[in-house]
């Protein structure tokens, strides 16, 4: 999979995830993930985004496998 979902970033700098799982099998699962700038992961979200302006929209890279 290219992308698990889109990512826009709000006026107030808040990102928000738009993500979308399926296992193969027809189940399909969506979701929405916001996170303000006063979050504690939202550095590490907006570095996996590659970065983020205020008004874009960005497809979502899957994140790696943890050990």
């Amino acid at each position: 999979m290219e992308n698990i979902g889109t990512a826009t970033m709000e006026s107030d700098g808040t990102i928000v995830l738009r993500l979308r799982a399926e296992d193969g099998n027809g189940m399909v699962g969506q979701g929405r993930i916001t996170y303000p700038p006063t979050h504690k992961s939202y550095q590490d979200v907006l570095r996996h985004l590659g970065g983020l302006k205020k008004g874009e929209e960005k497809p979502v890279p899957p994140w790696p496998d943890l050990p």
